[in-house]
């Protein structure tokens, strides 16, 4: 995706959560339900339709609630499955022809080994994929919003890796946000990650869970066990 290319992990997480808002609205307006967005997982949210980018007001909201931006939101009021007028969350994230799309390039990625031509079908997807990086086979990469993947330069993820974007909590409830990975890092096969921020030269044990126990992992750690600890080398 060329509007995400060269943009910095802020830059890209504020397009998308404006264009999620502007979905929301939409699809909010038409449902007659009432969409809110947090800054937090747990906190009560701001009414999307206070941050319509389309009306001066909104759009000045819009840009106060962006600032500074954070690396993860969550959103709210979509309503339970079953219940009338509900907002399906997938629905609400990406329009169907993107979803489709993305979900078969996963199904081929999964089985191509660490070649320059599977970078390319990552970074085709959004991912940003830094030069010399090598992505073994069946490593998962979540489709739900690829753009917020970053994968630094001559990093190894190892095979059976999950990174994860987003979290579903139910109830017409999920979260976002930013994976980071730095330069020349080795992640461990089976390594498992939510949001987070991992700076250059970090290495993880194999079967690791890096996430929710750390949001930022400093140049140089070592991480390793379930649940991990963590050893800082500089």
């Amino acid at each position: 995706m060329k509007k995400y290319e060269n943009k910095t992990p802020e830059e890209v997480i504020k397009l998308v959560t404006i264009e999620i808002i502007e979905r929301a609205i939409k699809l909010g307006n038409k449902k007659g339900r009432e969409i809110f967005i947090s800054k937090t997982s747990g906190g009560a949210g701001t009414n999307i339709n206070t941050l319509n980018p389309n009306t001066e007001e909104g759009k000045i909201n819009l840009e106060n609630f962006l600032t500074p931006v954070r690396r993860h939101y969550t959103f709210s009021g979509l309503g339970s499955p079953e219940e009338k007028g509900s907002i399906n969350w997938r629905v609400l994230n990406l329009p169907f022809g993107r979803r489709t799309m993305l979900v078969f390039k996963v199904a081929v990625s999964f089985l191509m080994k660490g070649t320059p031509l599977k970078n390319k079908l990552y970074r085709s997807m959004g991912i940003h994929v830094g030069k010399g990086a090598e992505i073994m086979q069946l490593v998962w990469l979540d489709h739900f919003r690829p753009e917020l993947i970053f994968i630094g330069e001559n990093t190894l993820m190892g095979a059976f890796t999950r990174l994860t974007v987003h979290a579903y909590e139910g109830s017409g409830k999920f979260r976002y946000g930013i994976i980071e990975i730095g330069n020349n890092c080795k992640i461990g096969a089976g390594t498992g990650m939510g949001p987070i921020k991992i700076e250059d030269n970090v290495r993880t044990l194999p079967g690791a869970t890096l996430s929710p126990y750390f949001s930022t992992i400093k140049n140089g750690s070592i991480v390793g066990w379930n649940p991990p600890n963590l050893k800082e080398t500089t």
